[in-house]
């Protein structure tokens, strides 16, 4: 496994957001963290980023126990919901910010920010801003930025949530499409069953801090083992999805 958590708990004021929390996520594949609001999620996210410290347990990237490496030092590339593109910034210097921190020469982040404005379609609209672009866009600039310092892993906080619903299949499979391309290893949080069975290779199911499943799509449909899943879970939703696929 390229990624795992093993025993993870976490307290926060009291209310304990994880409890025991154990999984893989192998080289190269997509997970779904899947669960209703308030069930663990984001927090495990933002442990394996680095912006939270588990109270105890191993967090292990790439054969490391990372639990005291700064995030910054972890090879992640962070997608946040809302973007977090810096608005007086265009798209190609959004894209080159990561670099520039990592202080590449001029001519590396010139060709490196061509090279993904031409992964996300998007090699004529390097001098626009934010403001200038739709929600869509922004998501894509928002992945390039991510990806721009060549990191291991990829972590996406429901990077779907702030777009429209037109938008929102199609932009699920090109991300699918981009992160084969790529073949980074990537887990991205949601609520939305048919976001998560449509796009992960392993769904993870969260539930009051806990993991109730681990799976394919079609075994968290269609094989569910607690009573959470079976009622979290619409394997009706999921049998008529696969049918149009």
């Amino acid at each position: 496994m390229y990624v795992e958590m093993k025993h993870i708990n976490k307290t926060f004021d009291g209310f304990q957001a994880s409890k025991e929390v154990s999984f893989g996520v192998a080289k190269g594949h997509l997970a779904a963290l899947l669960g209703p609001s308030g069930s663990g999620k984001t927090t495990i996210l933002r442990m394996i980023a680095g912006l939270d410290k588990p109270d105890s347990g191993d967090i292990i990237i790439d054969g490391a126990r990372v639990n005291d490496i700064p995030g910054s030092k972890r090879g992640i590339g962070f997608v946040f919901q809302n973007y977090a593109l810096f608005r007086y910034m265009t798209v190609a210097d959004n894209i080159a910010f990561g670099l520039q921190v990592q202080k590449k020469s001029k001519a590396e982040i010139k060709e490196r920010v061509g090279e993904l404005l031409q992964l996300i379609s998007m090699e004529d609209l390097g001098k626009r801003y934010p403001h200038q672009l739709s929600g869509g866009q922004r998501q894509r600039v928002a992945f390039a930025r991510a990806l721009a310092p060549n990191p291991h892993l990829l972590l996406l906080d429901e990077p779907f949530a702030a777009i429209d619903a037109k938008v929102r299949r199609e932009l699920r499979t090109w991300l699918r499409n981009m992160i084969e391309k790529v073949g980074i290893t990537s887990i991205f949080v949601t609520h939305d069953q048919e976001e998560a069975m449509e796009v992960a290779d392993t769904v993870i199911i969260t539930n009051q801090g806990k993991i109730e499943q681990i799976g394919t799509p079609e075994d968290i449909c269609l094989h569910p083992q607690t009573d959470f899943v079976a009622d979290f879970i619409d394997a009706a939703r999921y049998e008529a999805m696969m049918a149009v696929k």
